[in-house]
């Protein structure tokens, strides 16, 4: 059995295929992904490797409480890299957005993200994982409240299985 990191009580979040339209739960099998990131292309699984993971999600970029959030895991980040736990961030806008938005981050929050954040705007990895509905419409002209639940978190062992 695999110890969580920090001690949070946790299971590994290993999720469905993306056949498969029922909610994520805990012991599925991890979907793989390939996706843009402020840090480049990333296979998932192959950039999860025999790490942990913590996928978390927000709607949009620039919101306070998102900026706040992020900046938060910015700070403790290395607490999670002493467990072997990657951080990886995604929000319903582009990496273009993302990149602008670490710099407000820094500014106001007093941390650097370092960790890669997802640019979701087709929505594609926030339907996967069952974020919204398989008919939602791109995130384009959508709001933070239109994408209320992009906010989710992931915890996913290095004992996922890759289905690629």
């Amino acid at each position: 059995q695999l110890a969580c990191p920090l001690d949070l009580g946790c299971h590994s979040v290993l999720a469905s295929s993306p056949e498969i339209t029922m909610s994520l739960r805990i012991n599925d099998i991890a979907p793989n992904f390939t996706a843009t990131t402020t840090q480049g292309s990333i296979d998932f699984h192959n950039w999860i490797g025999d790490s942990w993971a913590i996928l978390f999600s927000h709607p949009k970029d620039f919101t306070p409480v998102c900026t706040t959030e992020l900046g938060y895991m910015a700070k403790i980040e290395p607490e999670f890299t002493k467990r072997n736990t990657k951080l990886i961030g995604l929000s319903a806008d582009p990496v273009d957005r993302h990149s602008e938005w670490a710099k407000d981050i820094e500014e106001t929050q007093g941390a650097a993200v370092k960790y890669p954040m997802i640019g979701d705007s087709d929505l594609a990895v926030a339907k996967l994982y069952n974020m919204l509905p398989a008919d939602e419409v791109g995130a384009d002209g959508r709001t933070a409240a239109n994408n209320a639940t992009v906010r989710s978190v992931f915890i996913i062992g290095p004992d996922k299985n890759d289905t690629s």
